[in-house]
């Protein structure tokens, strides 16, 4: 099945005026939508309410981070959605950062493969119905067990970057959630992960023809990202060290400004999806065409109508 996705909810959009929106995704082509969680909307909330206006769409979390809930609280909110959605629901779960796990949640962000590793096997047992008692590497649980586990459980996908967070989720997982890369950069991830694993990716597209427009918000996007430790490794894994060594050099001496000078543009071109509409969905169809199984469009704002964007960014 041709999948195609879009992220919710969209930037300047009240949550419950999207109703209308989501009522026709299926109709204008679009077979999914996932949720964020950073320090907007909780993962699960805009979903719940999708689930209810658009039951042919399938709904995912891309991600909830393995620290901010205990495991338990995770393993219920994310029963609670398959209930509500059965059938339609994907989990997917990472480490996120140390900006949102540390600095904003309060948490420790301490050896974060391992975490995602005990939560997504913590998560297959609890949600299977299992009772859990365990002593898993980076915490443990005693006798938990859901009173409402969900039929059937729900699809866990990983947040992954680099090869040892890829070939667990190819192992153990359903499936890879990934983002900031290029079409290209889609064969190199996928290679990690076999051809038969699910692989997601969250695009970030910019529906504009004014290009300096677009590669100035694409530069201060990805400044803000791809200096997160996890994501220049990510990059260094990719091939873009070289390209993104002067950004990384001008942003440790705390010159912001600099740092987004510096981002050459084809990096912003490669990883910043911009132009008419329709040379945007011809570039999201490119990295379907290089392995991509579910494209997951995110949408940067460019002072016109979000929702008419969305619909000129349906598949055709």
């Amino acid at each position: 099945m041709k999948r195609w996705g879009i992220t919710i909810p969209l930037t300047g959009v009240p949550l419950t005026a999207h109703r209308e929106l989501i009522e026709r995704l299926p109709a204008l082509g679009y077979t999914d939508a996932w949720s964020a969680e950073t320090a907007g909307t909780d993962a699960f909330s805009p979903l719940l309410l999708a689930s209810q206006w658009a039951p042919e769409l399938r709904l995912g979390t891309a991600i909830v981070p393995v620290y901010t809930r205990g495991p338990g609280l995770l393993a219920m909110s994310a029963a609670t959605l398959a209930e509500a959605a059965p059938g339609r629901f994907v989990l997917g779960i990472g480490a996120s950062s140390p900006v949102i796990v540390q600095n904003w949640n309060a948490a420790e962000f301490a050896k974060p493969f391992a975490r995602t590793r005990d939560t997504l096997r913590f998560l297959r047992a609890a949600l299977a119905g299992e009772k859990v008692t365990a002593e898993y590497e980076t915490f443990s649980v005693s006798k938990f067990r859901l009173e409402r586990a969900p039929e059937p459980a729900p699809p866990i996908m990983l947040a992954a970057l680099r090869p040892g967070m890829l070939k667990l989720a190819a192992k153990e997982a359903d499936g890879a959630i990934t983002n900031w890369l290029s079409p290209a950069d889609v064969r190199q991830v996928r290679a990690e992960i076999g051809p038969d694993t699910e692989l997601a990716a969250r695009i970030f597209v910019c529906p504009t023809t004014d290009r300096e427009a677009a590669r100035g918000l694409g530069r201060m996007l990805i400044s803000s990202y791809l200096t997160v430790p996890v994501y220049a490794a990510f990059h260094d894994w990719l091939g873009r060290g070289e390209a993104l060594a002067p950004m990384h050099e001008a942003w440790r001496a705390g010159d912001r400004k600099r740092a987004n000078e510096v981002i050459p543009d084809e990096v912003v071109d490669d990883l910043v999806v911009h132009g008419s509409p329709g040379e945007c969905r011809e570039k999201v169809q490119s990295y379907v065409d290089n392995g991509l199984t579910t494209p997951v469009i995110a949408l940067l704002p460019t002072g016109e109508d979000p929702v008419r964007q969305v619909e000129a960014l349906a598949p055709r």
